[in-house]
C-alpha cells in the first residue's frame, strides 16, 4: 500500500539507505519494489517498461469496455513514464494522458463507481508485481 512504501522510504532513510543514489548505483530505470528486491534478495530486476509489457502480453485487462481499456492503457503508461506513485494519486484522473480520454467523471464512470476505479487500479498494481508476489 502507499502508506507502507513511504514507512520504507522513512526507515531506509533513518539508515542512511537513500533510494535514489541506490538507482544511480544500480543504473537501471527500475522501480523502487524492484531495486529493493534486486540488492535485498538478489532478485533478476524489470525495468517499469518490462513490468508494463508483461501486463499488457496477459491482457488481463480484456474483462473492461473499450473506455475501461484505454484508461487502463494511460495508467501503464504513466506507470512506465513515472512510476507506480503517479497511478496511485488520486488526481491522476485529471493530468495526461487520462484527461485526454475524458473528464473526471466520464473516467469513473467508466468503471462503474469511483470505488470501482479504485478497485481496478490496485488490480493493475498487483498485476505489474504479479511476477514476483506468487
Amino acid at each position: 500500500s502507499s502508506e507502507k512504501k513511504e514507512e520504507l522510504y522513512s526507515e531506509l532513510a533513518e539508515h542512511g539507505i537513500l533510494v535514489d543514489a541506490l538507482k544511480e548505483e544500480v543504473g537501471k530505470d527500475l522501480d523502487v519494489f524492484d531495486l529493493i528486491c534486486h540488492i535485498a534478495f538478489d532478485k533478476p530486476p524489470l525495468t517499469r517498461k518490462e513490468r508494463a509489457d508483461n501486463v499488457r502480453k496477459r491482457n488481463y485487462f480484456a474483462k473492461y469496455g473499450e473506455t475501461a481499456q484505454k484508461i487502463i492503457e494511460g495508467l501503464l503508461s504513466k506507470y512506465e513514464n513515472e512510476g507506480v506513485s503517479a497511478i496511485e494519486d488520486k488526481g491522476v484522473i485529471k493530468i495526461k494522458p487520462l484527461n485526454q480520454i475524458g473528464l473526471p467523471m466520464e473516467i469513473l464512470r467508466a468503471f462503474g463507481k469511483p470505488k470501482d476505479f479504485e478497485k481496478a487500479v490496485k488490480e493493475l498494481e498487483n498485476e505489474l508485481y504479479k511476477d514476483n508476489i506468487a
